[in-house]
């Protein structure tokens, strides 16, 4: 089997809900994120064989979001694409999509990442639109909570699931606001340091009324305090534990890797910033969505013949930090390891962790310390996780 290595990554900063990327379609930030790992990687686009972008909020966008992106990215129309979704493990999917290929010598260079711009997520009319309304109300469907998430078998919001995690695992509101302040805290210094400048690739952003730049992430908090987080109402159950303050944000953004065969990018001269070693899905029940990295991760370390305490770097999804936590409390991972420029619940949740956390927030820090093996994770609906 074939190696595949890593040889750029790139991803936009992160706009908020309705912030500075409201106006820009999640194909324009996939085409962003194409064109420059592409530049990055310092290769011939001719030399691209395929690219896989994630993208859940398929819905107005129009037929195969990834194939548009490449296009308007400067690919040749001869350049294949297709997209994922896997939910917010699509754009790991997509990575691990890319690796199979390169391993069984179907390609030797392919573009893989996540795209999504949840402030455009349409409203859906009921199936009762389709042949008309004959008496009485109808339905409007928001597509964020249809289709990205409100879980489509108990049919209940995700925040719920974080809500049955925290009880199942003892996970309290006070644990929850302690880890949501650290990791905001992480990233407000990872900001201001400049540490995940060289991997973000700037977006020129074009309303009616202005033309801008957008270049830093705009969803983490500097400024938040134990007590404004401990003053949030719950926002899934009155009596729970979960809030706004401790889950991830919706957020718009993309990211991209370039991925290649190993001896087709040394014989390039192009230096890998990494090789994909393992990855693994696992799954749990439902209603216990974010517990899915445990089993996903025990198959990809088995699957690279690692032990946990081999991992340098650890990036772990924060889509709810009860989540997080309860997953640390059943691996037993060194929290010194992990999310060290922060995590999701200052970034947002999207369909690209991949790129834009591990990328971002691993490689960078690996640059400047001596670090071997990294580890990164996602929660999914519908309780499968990724682990690579």
């Amino acid at each position: 089997m074939k190696n595949c290595v890593i040889v750029s990554a790139v991803r936009t900063a992160i706009g908020s809900f309705n912030g500075s990327l409201a106006s820009t379609s999640a194909i324009d930030l996939g085409a962003t994120v194409i064109k420059a790992a592409i530049e990055r990687a310092k290769i011939d686009s001719q030399h691209v064989d395929e690219v896989i972008m994630g993208n859940v909020l398929q819905a107005g966008l129009g037929q195969n979001p990834a194939r548009q992106a490449l296009l308007k990215s400067g690919l040749a129309e001869t350049v294949c694409g297709f997209t994922v979704n896997k939910v917010c493990g699509s754009g790991l999917k997509s990575v691990a999509l890319a690796a199979q290929a390169i391993q069984a010598g179907q390609a030797q260079s392919i573009v893989a990442g996540g795209m999504e711009n949840m402030s455009l997520a349409p409203y859906l009319l009921d199936a009762k639109a389709r042949s008309g309304y004959r008496l009485g109300d109808g339905q409007v469907y928001d597509v964020i909570l249809r289709d990205g998430l409100m879980c489509a078998t108990h049919g209940y919001h995700m925040g719920i699931t974080a809500e049955n995690v925290a009880k199942e695992y003892g996970i309290t509101r006070e644990m929850q606001d302690e880890l949501a302040l650290h990791s905001q805290r992480k990233a407000a210094a990872a900001i201001e340091s400049g540490a995940l400048q060289p991997k973000s690739s700037p977006v020129n952003v074009v309303t009616r009324k202005k033309t801008f730049v957008f270049s830093q992430d705009e969803f983490p908090k500097a400024d938040s305090t134990t007590e404004a987080l401990g003053a949030l109402r719950p926002a899934f159950d009155k009596a729970g534990t979960v809030t706004a303050g401790n889950a991830s944000g919706i957020n718009d953004g993309a990211a991209a890797l370039v991925i290649m065969e190993e001896s087709a990018a040394l014989a390039a001269g192009l230096t890998p910033l990494a090789r994909i070693k393992s990855y693994a899905s696992g799954g749990v029940p439902p209603a216990l969505m974010g517990m899915g990295p445990v089993p996903a991760t025990q198959k990809a370390l088995q699957l690279a013949g690692l032990q946990l305490a081999d991992i340098d770097l650890i990036e772990a999804n924060e889509a709810f930090a009860a989540q997080f936590l309860a997953v640390g409390k059943n691996l037993g991972f060194d929290s010194e390891k992990v999310n060290v420029n922060g995590g999701p619940s200052r970034s947002g949740i999207l369909s690209v962790p991949v790129v834009l956390v591990f990328w971002s927030h691993y490689y960078m820090p690996c640059r400047h310390a001596i670090k071997r093996w990294g580890w990164q994770h996602c929660a999914l609906a519908a309780a499968r996780e990724l682990r690579w």
